[in-house]
């Protein structure tokens, strides 16, 4: 088995978050492995983007305390755009062993929008992906 040193986790800040991050901690601890968690603001208009940036920020400094707080080493970053292309970047742009994201959000649109993008990014991926079905 791969040793996962990198992980990146792609967050929806929803409550699937919780359940993507205690599979990736499970995973990440006894691993050593630092957690990247990566948001990608989805906007259409300069407000909603700073909206969304400004609480996607709040729920991923909690997060990573949280983590941070059971031992695991990690970091966050959060992008503008479509959430297929910039996962894809920035994978491309950094050394990540392992890619985990839920399978679906928690409401018809967050299924769509994510459940689109996993099946996406399945066939583009570089790195192993784990899916992690969202507990509800």
């Amino acid at each position: 088995m791969p040793a996962f040193k990198e992980i990146l986790v792609a967050i929806d800040c929803s409550e699937v978050d919780e359940t993507i991050l205690s599979h990736v901690s499970a995973l990440a601890l006894p691993l050593g492995a630092t957690v990247h968690l990566l948001h990608v603001v989805h906007s259409h208009t300069l407000d909603q983007d700073r909206y969304l940036r400004e609480k996607a920020t709040h729920i991923l400094e909690g997060y990573n305390k949280k983590l941070q707080t059971k031992g695991i080493t990690s970091s966050f970053v959060i992008r503008s755009g479509e959430p297929e292309t910039e996962i894809l970047k920035e994978i491309d742009e950094n050394a990540y062993d392992l890619l985990s994201m839920a399978t679906h959000g928690h409401h018809l649109p967050g299924r769509i929008l994510f459940g689109s993008v996993s099946r996406a990014l399945r066939e583009k991926m570089t790195i192993p992906l784990l899916l992690i079905k969202a507990d509800h």
